[in-house]
């Protein structure tokens, strides 16, 4: 299995814990010779972590991702990939479809890709960088399917009617990062986190 971008390693916690004796887990994360400081302590703050628990992510390989460094395991050996909202951060650095190619290469025929992700209003007017957080969900479809990937089944279990995907942070302002801090805190805790597609594709056999 890979996750992409695994960030501080929330889903980590819950997935390397799972295939531990059972399967594999990468993880890939960013280009480790990525000149850019936020990086940089994001990288040291996972490793940190992977480290600090060797009894239960000793098993996991970090691989990097980066318009350059797409090989996030070994081509064709994956049974799952899973990204879980980050696909406004490569349309807004520009290389959504070198990431979705990646996850693509990655996995074996029959493989699956699971995606989450900040549903934009589909009434309203793309964005092609996806600023706000939100992105079309028939943009995802559109950039899995255009390099070799089926849709195979949608899910509303991260559904959220309550979020109006409006505001002054984007989607940023709602909780968990709360970006306006204590203004209208309470507001945007009763909306709760972004409404979220869930998707199911597959790479064709």
């Amino acid at each position: 299995m890979v996750e992409v971008y695994p960030g501080g390693g929330w889903y980590t916690e819950v997935l390397a814990p799972y295939l531990k004796g059972a399967g594999h887990l990468y993880a890939a994360s960013w280009d480790a010779a990525s000149k850019s400081e936020p990086i940089q302590r994001r990288l040291k703050k996972f490793h940190d972590k992977l480290a600090a628990r060797s009894d239960i992510y000793g098993g996991v390989t970090v691989t990097e991702l980066s318009p350059a460094k797409t090989e996030i395991a070994p081509a064709g050996s994956a049974d799952m990939v899973l990204t879980f909202r980050n696909i406004h951060n490569w349309m807004k650095g520009g290389f959504d479809r070198t990431v979705f190619e990646a996850m693509y290469r990655a996995l074996k025929p029959g493989g699956v890709l699971g995606v989450v992700e900040h549903r934009a209003d589909p009434e309203a007017w793309p964005d092609p960088q996806a600023l706000s957080g939100y992105v079309h969900q028939d943009i995802v479809v559109d950039l899995a399917t255009a390099v070799g990937f089926k849709l195979v089944a949608t899910s509303e279990i991260n559904a959220n009617s309550k979020d109006t995907r409006n505001y002054p942070e984007g989607v940023w302002t709602l909780p968990p990062v709360l970006r306006l801090k204590g203004k209208d805190r309470s507001k945007y805790l009763a909306i709760g986190e972004s409404d979220r597609m869930t998707l199911k594709f597959v790479k064709p056999m």
